[in-house]
């Protein structure tokens, strides 16, 4: 198992922990189904009310697709398989509210996690970026979750700027994309402490108030989703090109703004 759940029956929150240190929290394709199975699991279970979503380590809550993984693909260009567009709550139909814990990178695909909670919590040392554009891939939905998280210019920076640049947690509380910011390690306590105070109020009020506050954003990401698909087709290198720039990538070179 490459997921961690905890639930204190006492408060009603439960912790889902992506437990993959040893590959910076990289989702493969079994941990992209033990998410989308806890997420569903948790909505028949009544006792949990809340959610926290953090990753195990001080490295990183999670670093998007694992390279390794394989994901076949049709061979006709109108369907594509993204494994990462079922791994977070709401694609999955879970209306209770759920927290992020970032400690370390949140890179990448992290953002279909990110974007898919109600808000975010950061120990001081996390740090945000996109890593598409300088291995030759389209950004497409992760940009579409942040557009709805940041300011146009913010998201647009961190998503062109590539590898080049990291977000700190002290500038992306900021600009409102992490809503608290605690000492380093601390965050998942200072998520759980938020969690328990919602878990403790009546449930159907706070699920309604997820739903509407989803409600508010799902008419533009469905249509920027629409867009992804074609927008990678056209766009991404081909794999092997990929490939070749990711094993030339520099392990320092970063700004950290």
């Amino acid at each position: 198992m490459s997921l961690r759940l905890a639930t204190d029956r006492d408060t009603g929150v439960a912790v889902v922990t992506l437990d993959r240190p040893e590959r910076l929290n990289a989702i493969d394709l079994a941990t992209a189904r033990e998410l989308s199975d806890t997420w569903r699991a948790l909505r028949f279970d009544d006792a949990v009310r809340a959610v926290v979503l953090a990753g195990a380590g001080e490295r990183a809550f999670c670093t998007g697709i694992d390279r390794d993984a394989v994901v076949p693909q049709p061979g006709s260009p109108y369907m594509q398989d993204d494994p990462l567009l079922t791994v977070g709550p709401k694609a999955n139909d879970l209306w209770k509210p759920v927290v992020a814990a970032v400690e370390g990178m949140a890179c990448g695909g992290a953002f279909y996690l990110l974007g898919e909670c109600e808000f975010v919590v950061a120990g001081s040392g996390a740090v945000f970026f996109d890593p598409h554009t300088t291995y030759g891939m389209v950004s497409a939905y992760e940009s579409v979750l942040m557009a709805q998280r940041m300011p146009y210019g913010e998201v647009a920076r961190m998503m062109l700027m590539g590898t080049a640049e990291r977000m700190s947690a002290r500038r992306a509380h900021e600009i409102g994309l992490v809503c608290e910011l605690t000492e380093a390690g601390r965050a998942v306590d200072a998520a759980v402490a938020c969690a328990t105070v919602v878990a403790g109020y009546p449930t159907a009020a706070v699920q309604g108030t997820v739903r509407a506050l989803w409600a508010a954003q799902e008419t533009s990401r469905a249509a920027g989703f629409a867009q992804a698909p074609h927008l990678i087709a056209l766009g991404n290198l081909p794999a092997g090109q990929q490939a070749e720039l990711f094993a030339g990538r520099r392990a320092q070179g970063f700004r950290v703004r």
